[in-house]
Protein backbone atom coordinates (compact mmCIF):
# COMPACT_ATOMS: atom_id res chain seq x y z
CA UNK A 1 0.00 0.00 0.00
CA UNK A 2 0.58 3.82 -0.59
CA UNK A 3 -0.18 6.84 0.87
CA UNK A 4 0.34 9.12 -2.47
CA UNK A 5 2.27 11.48 -0.93
CA UNK A 6 5.69 11.13 -3.20
CA UNK A 7 8.73 11.07 -1.46
CA UNK A 8 10.81 12.45 -4.57
CA UNK A 9 11.34 12.32 -8.36
CA UNK A 10 13.43 9.81 -9.58
CA UNK A 11 15.55 9.40 -13.13
CA UNK A 12 15.29 6.56 -15.97
CA UNK A 13 19.15 5.58 -15.68
CA UNK A 14 19.05 2.55 -18.17
CA UNK A 15 16.17 0.49 -19.86
CA UNK A 16 16.35 -2.47 -21.94
CA UNK A 17 13.35 -4.36 -23.61
CA UNK A 18 13.00 -8.38 -23.33
CA UNK A 19 10.40 -10.18 -25.30
CA UNK A 20 7.38 -9.62 -23.25
CA UNK A 21 9.37 -7.13 -20.34
CA UNK A 22 11.22 -4.21 -19.73
CA UNK A 23 13.39 -3.51 -17.47
CA UNK A 24 13.80 -0.22 -15.93
CA UNK A 25 16.86 1.05 -13.82
CA UNK A 26 15.74 4.08 -11.53
CA UNK A 27 18.77 6.49 -10.19
CA UNK A 28 16.56 7.95 -6.83
CA UNK A 29 17.34 11.03 -5.20
CA UNK A 30 20.19 10.90 -2.05
CA UNK A 31 18.51 8.47 1.03
CA UNK A 32 15.37 7.06 -0.95
CA UNK A 33 17.25 3.56 -1.64
CA UNK A 34 18.14 3.29 2.25
CA UNK A 35 17.05 -0.13 3.40
CA UNK A 36 15.53 -1.09 0.09
CA UNK A 37 15.71 -4.43 -0.67
CA UNK A 38 14.93 -6.98 -3.81
CA UNK A 39 11.40 -7.74 -3.38
CA UNK A 40 10.69 -4.26 -2.34
CA UNK A 41 7.61 -2.38 -3.75
CA UNK A 42 8.01 1.30 -5.19
CA UNK A 43 5.42 3.16 -6.81
CA UNK A 44 6.39 4.58 -9.86
CA UNK A 45 4.60 7.32 -11.50
CA UNK A 46 1.81 5.64 -9.10
CA UNK A 47 2.30 1.73 -10.12
CA UNK A 48 3.54 -0.76 -8.00
CA UNK A 49 6.50 -2.37 -9.01
CA UNK A 50 9.28 -5.00 -7.50
CA UNK A 51 12.72 -4.15 -6.81
CA UNK A 52 14.63 -6.91 -8.61
CA UNK A 53 18.21 -5.60 -8.28
CA UNK A 54 19.87 -3.43 -6.65
CA UNK A 55 22.63 -1.54 -8.69
CA UNK A 56 24.31 1.29 -5.44
CA UNK A 57 22.71 2.45 -2.68
CA UNK A 58 20.58 4.68 -4.79
CA UNK A 59 19.63 3.10 -7.46
CA UNK A 60 17.47 -0.17 -8.56
CA UNK A 61 16.21 -2.21 -11.69
CA UNK A 62 12.68 -3.21 -12.31
CA UNK A 63 11.02 -5.59 -14.63
CA UNK A 64 7.64 -4.22 -16.20
CA UNK A 65 5.61 -6.63 -18.02
CA UNK A 66 3.82 -5.92 -21.40
CA UNK A 67 0.03 -5.74 -19.91
CA UNK A 68 1.29 -2.90 -17.48
CA UNK A 69 3.30 -1.51 -20.16
CA UNK A 70 0.11 -0.93 -22.38
CA UNK A 71 -2.14 0.71 -19.36
CA UNK A 72 0.23 3.27 -18.67
CA UNK A 73 2.52 5.91 -19.33
CA UNK A 74 5.51 4.12 -18.36
CA UNK A 75 5.72 1.94 -22.17
CA UNK A 76 6.72 6.12 -23.28
CA UNK A 77 9.69 6.46 -20.70
CA UNK A 78 13.34 6.61 -22.02
CA UNK A 79 16.43 7.21 -20.83
CA UNK A 80 16.53 10.81 -18.70
CA UNK A 81 12.60 10.86 -18.22
CA UNK A 82 11.44 11.51 -14.69
CA UNK A 83 9.07 10.01 -12.65
CA UNK A 84 7.87 10.28 -9.39
CA UNK A 85 8.10 7.94 -6.52
CA UNK A 86 7.27 6.70 -3.16
CA UNK A 87 8.17 3.68 -0.89
CA UNK A 88 5.60 1.06 0.30
CA UNK A 89 3.68 2.48 3.73
CA UNK A 90 5.31 0.57 7.09
CA UNK A 91 2.87 -0.37 9.68
CA UNK A 92 1.65 3.15 11.43
CA UNK A 93 2.92 5.48 8.97
CA UNK A 94 0.72 8.54 8.72
CA UNK A 95 -0.99 8.47 5.70
CA UNK A 96 -1.08 12.12 4.98
CA UNK A 97 -2.60 11.20 0.91
CA UNK A 98 -5.39 8.62 0.71
CA UNK A 99 -4.50 4.52 0.57
CA UNK A 100 -3.41 3.87 -2.60
CA UNK A 101 -2.90 0.23 -4.25
CA UNK A 102 -0.42 1.33 -7.31
CA UNK A 103 -3.09 -0.38 -9.84
CA UNK A 104 -3.77 2.08 -12.29
CA UNK A 105 -6.85 2.25 -13.60
CA UNK A 106 -7.13 5.19 -16.65
CA UNK A 107 -5.11 7.18 -18.22
CA UNK A 108 -6.03 11.21 -18.00
CA UNK A 109 -4.80 13.56 -20.73
CA UNK A 110 -3.90 17.18 -19.87
CA UNK A 111 -6.64 19.15 -21.86
CA UNK A 112 -5.51 22.28 -20.29
CA UNK A 113 -2.72 24.17 -17.70
CA UNK A 114 -3.75 27.98 -15.90
CA UNK A 115 -1.16 29.14 -13.87
CA UNK A 116 -2.79 31.82 -11.19
CA UNK A 117 -0.54 33.14 -8.58
CA UNK A 118 1.26 31.08 -7.08
CA UNK A 119 -0.77 28.04 -8.43
CA UNK A 120 -0.83 25.98 -11.05
CA UNK A 121 -4.05 24.23 -12.41
CA UNK A 122 -4.72 21.23 -14.54
CA UNK A 123 -7.67 20.14 -16.08
CA UNK A 124 -7.75 16.45 -17.42
CA UNK A 125 -10.19 14.42 -19.57
CA UNK A 126 -10.84 10.57 -18.95
CA UNK A 127 -13.03 8.14 -20.47
CA UNK A 128 -16.84 8.22 -19.21
CA UNK A 129 -16.06 4.75 -17.46
CA UNK A 130 -13.65 6.54 -15.10
CA UNK A 131 -15.33 9.86 -14.66
CA UNK A 132 -18.61 8.43 -12.44
CA UNK A 133 -15.96 8.24 -9.96
CA UNK A 134 -14.93 11.57 -9.83
CA UNK A 135 -16.79 13.88 -7.24
CA UNK A 136 -15.40 17.71 -6.41
CA UNK A 137 -13.78 17.41 -3.32
CA UNK A 138 -13.54 13.90 -3.41
CA UNK A 139 -9.62 12.07 -3.83
CA UNK A 140 -7.88 10.70 -6.90
CA UNK A 141 -4.33 9.60 -7.67
CA UNK A 142 -2.09 11.18 -10.80
CA UNK A 143 0.83 9.43 -11.20
CA UNK A 144 0.97 8.30 -8.03
CA UNK A 145 0.05 11.46 -6.12
CA UNK A 146 -3.18 11.92 -3.90
CA UNK A 147 -4.93 15.06 -5.18
CA UNK A 148 -8.31 16.91 -4.37
CA UNK A 149 -10.27 17.04 -7.10
CA UNK A 150 -11.50 20.96 -7.06
CA UNK A 151 -14.15 20.67 -9.91
CA UNK A 152 -15.80 18.07 -12.51
CA UNK A 153 -17.83 17.65 -15.08
CA UNK A 154 -18.98 14.28 -15.36
CA UNK A 155 -20.93 14.85 -18.79
CA UNK A 156 -18.03 16.86 -20.96
CA UNK A 157 -15.70 14.62 -19.52
CA UNK A 158 -13.32 16.56 -17.14
CA UNK A 159 -12.10 17.41 -13.75
CA UNK A 160 -9.37 20.02 -12.27
CA UNK A 161 -6.89 19.72 -9.52
CA UNK A 162 -4.78 22.70 -7.92
CA UNK A 163 -1.26 22.64 -7.25
CA UNK A 164 0.75 24.47 -5.18
CA UNK A 165 4.34 25.45 -5.21
CA UNK A 166 4.86 22.24 -2.66
CA UNK A 167 3.61 19.69 -4.77
CA UNK A 168 5.01 21.39 -8.14
CA UNK A 169 8.70 21.14 -6.40
CA UNK A 170 8.26 17.36 -5.13
CA UNK A 171 6.79 15.69 -8.39
CA UNK A 172 7.11 16.41 -12.03
CA UNK A 173 4.03 17.43 -12.61
CA UNK A 174 5.66 20.67 -13.58
CA UNK A 175 7.50 18.97 -16.49
CA UNK A 176 3.96 18.00 -17.88
CA UNK A 177 2.44 19.69 -21.06
CA UNK A 178 -1.01 19.73 -22.51
CA UNK A 179 -1.55 16.48 -24.01
CA UNK A 180 0.39 14.96 -21.58
CA UNK A 181 -0.73 11.56 -20.40
CA UNK A 182 -1.23 10.71 -16.70
CA UNK A 183 -1.66 7.71 -14.86
CA UNK A 184 -5.25 7.57 -12.85
CA UNK A 185 -6.19 5.56 -9.86
CA UNK A 186 -9.53 5.67 -8.72
CA UNK A 187 -10.07 6.67 -4.96
CA UNK A 188 -11.89 2.97 -4.48
CA UNK A 189 -13.91 3.11 -1.54
CA UNK A 190 -16.08 5.89 -4.10
CA UNK A 191 -15.83 3.12 -6.42
CA UNK A 192 -17.68 0.58 -4.36
CA UNK A 193 -19.91 3.32 -3.16
CA UNK A 194 -20.70 4.38 -6.93
CA UNK A 195 -20.77 0.76 -7.98
CA UNK A 196 -23.30 -0.17 -5.14
CA UNK A 197 -25.57 2.31 -5.60
CA UNK A 198 -25.88 1.92 -9.54
CA UNK A 199 -26.38 -2.14 -8.99
CA UNK A 200 -29.23 -1.18 -6.62
CA UNK A 201 -31.05 1.16 -8.74
CA UNK A 202 -30.59 -1.39 -11.26
CA UNK A 203 -32.17 -4.32 -9.47
CA UNK A 204 -34.45 -2.30 -8.08
CA UNK A 205 -35.71 -0.25 -10.98
CA UNK A 206 -35.05 -3.46 -13.71
CA UNK A 207 -37.08 -2.04 -17.24
CA UNK A 208 -37.51 1.55 -15.37
CA UNK A 209 -33.79 2.34 -15.21
CA UNK A 210 -33.56 3.21 -18.84
CA UNK A 211 -36.59 5.82 -17.91
CA UNK A 212 -35.19 6.70 -15.36
CA UNK A 213 -31.72 7.84 -16.76
CA UNK A 214 -33.40 9.35 -19.70
CA UNK A 215 -35.50 12.03 -17.64
CA UNK A 216 -32.41 12.82 -15.60
CA UNK A 217 -30.12 13.38 -18.90
CA UNK A 218 -33.06 16.06 -19.77
CA UNK A 219 -32.47 17.89 -16.78
CA UNK A 220 -28.52 17.82 -17.14
CA UNK A 221 -28.33 15.01 -14.59
CA UNK A 222 -27.49 11.35 -14.15
CA UNK A 223 -27.76 8.45 -12.09
CA UNK A 224 -24.30 9.27 -11.14
CA UNK A 225 -25.03 11.93 -9.41
CA UNK A 226 -27.41 10.08 -7.07
CA UNK A 227 -25.04 7.81 -6.14
CA UNK A 228 -22.72 10.79 -4.95
CA UNK A 229 -20.77 10.24 -1.68
CA UNK A 230 -20.46 12.83 0.73
CA UNK A 231 -16.89 14.72 0.87
CA UNK A 232 -14.54 13.05 3.68
CA UNK A 233 -12.11 15.02 6.07
CA UNK A 234 -8.61 14.55 4.50
CA UNK A 235 -6.84 12.35 7.27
Amino acid sequence: MFTGIVQGVARVEALADRPGLRSFSLGFPPGFGQGLAIGASVAVDGVCLTVTALEGADRARFDVMQQTLGLTTLAALEAGSRVNVERAARDGAEIGGHPLSGHVDALATIAAIRRPENNHVLRLTLPERWMRYVFAKGYIALNGASLTVAEADRRAGWFEVWLIPETLRMTTFGDKGEGAAINVEIERSTQVFVDTVRDTLEERLGPLLPALEALLRERGLSTDALAAPAPLPRP
